[in-house]
């Protein structure tokens, strides 16, 4: 599907499909948006090229999957990010591979799936936005595009400090398994944020680059408000992640503790009955002369000196603070 935003030299905008570029071409004065969604590869490779689309660029854009990266051409920048399809609560996400081919008067935009930030800017808002120049619409929906991951962040905020408490009341098994899956899924996160940083740092050095003039210095307050938005998200991303990680070194310091516990329980145990056993052992031998044997209160004797032995280990314990 070809979507295509046309503004003409007097101002006036209208929205309709591919039959737009052709008027475009024909008005050196005026810009297009044209945005293409799930169309057959073939035509959409030949549409970009000759639109001046470079062959290499093509490729990556055509890519199920690439990683985010900003590359200057000759007359356009091509940029690549990851952006959101669907979301679900707990950091579940399915992305969506997006391209930007940012001319002077163009402005390509490319997505398998529909695009949540697109479908937000394909309106009144979109053709402001073109009608400044095209790097700033662009820069606008990548800062739309933070925007949908920054409040998926924002929630899941909640809901760690949730697992928190429980952590502090009672660790589980169940919830170290929830939250190695959450530190699973934010260094995912984080790879893609630091990609996405890296962009926002490139679009703001061709600012002052002169071998573009795509983007100008206009677009500096634009760019910057994107790069603190992206840093936000590479630090959120970074400190859930540290959290996380605490949660579950936390939890094994404390089941050590717990095992530890119970190690010295059965230990001084064990210490307690070892003199029982080996005085139960030697008058329990099958010899016929012991001389103890014939004692009258022998028995009664030496339960009461297994009993005192038993009682004397156990005040010593607990006068060391073993119990």
């Amino acid at each position: 599907m070809i979507n295509c935003m046309l503004i003409d030299a007097k101002g006036k905008s209208q929205i309709a499909g591919s039959e737009l570029i052709e008027q475009w071409k024909s008005d050196s004065d005026s810009m297009i948006w044209i945005d293409i969604s799930d169309e057959d590869l073939k035509s959409e490779a030949k549409l970009l090229a000759s639109l001046g689309c470079h062959s290499l660029a093509i490729t990556d854009a055509q890519r199920d999957r690439h990683p985010p990266k900003i590359e200057l051409f000759k007359d356009y920048l091509f940029l690549l990010y990851r952006g959101i399809y669907k979301a679900q609560p707990g950091l579940i996400f399915e992305h969506l591979q997006i391209s930007f081919f940012i001319g002077d008067r163009i402005f390509i935009s490319r997505h398998n799936k529909e695009s949540k930030a697109i479908n937000a800017m394909f309106n009144d808002s979109g053709t402001k936005y073109l009608k400044r120049s095209p790097v700033h619409l662009a820069i606008r929906i990548f800062h739309y595009s933070c925007g949908l991951y920054l409040s998926e962040l924002l929630d899941f905020e909640t809901e760690l400090e949730i697992i928190e408490d429980k952590f502090q009341k009672k660790g589980s098994d169940s919830l170290m398994r929830q939250i190695t899956t959450y530190r699973s899924r934010l260094v995912k996160l984080r790879r893609a944020f630091s990609y996405h940083v890296n962009i926002g740092k490139a679009l703001a050095s061709y600012i002052d680059d002169d071998d573009t003039q795509i983007i100008t210095d206009k677009e500096i307050h634009m760019v910057n408000d994107l790069n603190e938005r992206l840093d936000r998200l590479l630090s959120l991303s970074q400190l859930y992640y540290d959290i996380c990680g605490d949660l579950v070194d936390g939890y094994l310091s404390v089941t050590s503790h717990q095992l530890n516990e119970t190690m010295r329980v059965l230990t001084v145990i064990t210490a307690v009955f070892v003199p029982l056993s080996f005085l139960a052992g030697l008058y329990g031998m099958n010899f016929d002369y012991i001389p103890e044997l014939k004692v009258e209160n022998g028995y009664f004797i030496l339960i009461g000196v297994m009993a005192l032995i038993a009682v004397a280990l156990i005040g010593l314990f607990k006068k060391k603070n073993w119990l």
